[in-house]
């Protein structure tokens, strides 16, 4: 029985490792023939598997999807991600997750084995898991709204305070804020929307399926970088950084601007704010040389917060205040 009980678990783990098992190959992995295979299967299916016979040469073999979900075997390696994956969850910026991903993760800490415990423990000890600084979007909105965009089924909801009629596409987490990309039906053009600013008291409401449209660009990343850091934003600016792009990438959020690289020794910042002054320390903190290509009004802003600094590092910024003042 010992045996069996090996063999099943054996079986399930490589069930659960691929899509697809040819029932040769099964058989030879557990050095079993392929009616032991059969009957091992269908064991599984009496402990509530849903094990899918396939059909063609040698038949085959397919963990199916069924109406509970079965216990499942993770290695080493998926145990200590799920563990961690989790305890990241419960700070995160979904609501109502941090309660459930905390009951998950005791049930897992349960179990796992003490070296285990001691990888998990280890990793954890070695993060400092910031509480998320964006709003919190409630869990059940963005579940449904990845259905939608899934099923390709249209939605309606209030938006601050007025009714929106879209085709969803793709969930945008930005790392503080969660956004939907969708064809505004109303506007004919597609458009992001903050998912902490759907109106709370105006339900989702399911619209008709739809055939999907193209892509708003054939490069995904660089259109939402310049949607959410650019076009919201009463000044737009494009900077010259005298600077390869991979020095400039690992300082530079999508959300803050978008790099375009312009050659090796240089690279286009497109970025937009609400005050100039938000951009010009922006582009001066990352510590290169630059020019300003647009707009022109920046340049004059950042000659006289040029000044500004340079009177301050002088120590006459008082003086000058005050004689301009009198």
């Amino acid at each position: 029985m010992l045996e069996t009980s090996a063999r099943l678990l054996r079986l399930l783990s490589l069930l659960q490792s691929r899509p697809d098992w040819p029932g040769d190959e099964l058989a030879q992995r557990l050095d079993v023939t392929t009616r032991t295979v059969r009957r091992d299967v269908d064991r599984l299916r009496e402990l509530g598997y849903p094990v899918d016979s396939m059909t063609g040469l040698g038949g085959g073999y397919r963990l199916g999807v069924g109406a509970a979900l079965p216990p499942l075997l993770l290695n080493d390696e998926e145990a200590v991600a799920v563990a961690v994956g989790l305890r990241a969850a419960a700070t995160g910026s979904v609501a109502g997750f941090e309660e459930t991903s905390l009951r998950a993760l005791a049930k897992l800490e349960q179990v796992l084995p003490s070296r285990l415990r001691h990888r998990v423990a280890s990793v954890q000890s070695a993060i400092v898991q910031l509480s998320a600084s964006g709003p919190a979007v409630d869990a059940g909105l963005l579940a449904a709204l990845a259905g939608a965009c899934r099923a390709h089924e249209g939605v309606r909801f209030g938006y601050q305070g007025r009714g929106r009629r879209v085709e969803p596409y793709r969930l945008v987490h930005t790392g503080r804020r969660w956004y939907l990309l969708a064809y505004d039906l109303d506007r004919d053009d597609w458009r992001t929307f903050r998912l902490d600013r759907f109106d709370a008291d105006a339900a989702l409401q399911p619209g008709p399926r739809f055939t999907p449209r193209p892509a708003p660009a054939e490069d995904l990343d660089a259109y939402l970088s310049d949607k959410l850091s650019s076009a919201p934003y009463r000044y737009q600016a494009t900077i010259l950084f005298h600077a390869p792009l991979e020095a400039l990438a690992d300082r530079t959020s999508p959300t803050a601007g978008r790099l375009e690289r312009r050659d090796d020794h240089s690279c286009l910042f497109h970025a937009g704010a609400a005050s100039l002054d938000e951009i010009a320390l922006h582009v001066a903190l990352k510590g290169v040389d630059f020019e300003v290509l647009d707009p022109p009004e920046l340049r004059t802003h950042l000659a006289t917060l040029a000044a500004r600094l340079t009177r301050a590092a002088a120590g006459t910024a008082t003086a000058t205040a005050t004689a301009t003042n009198g």
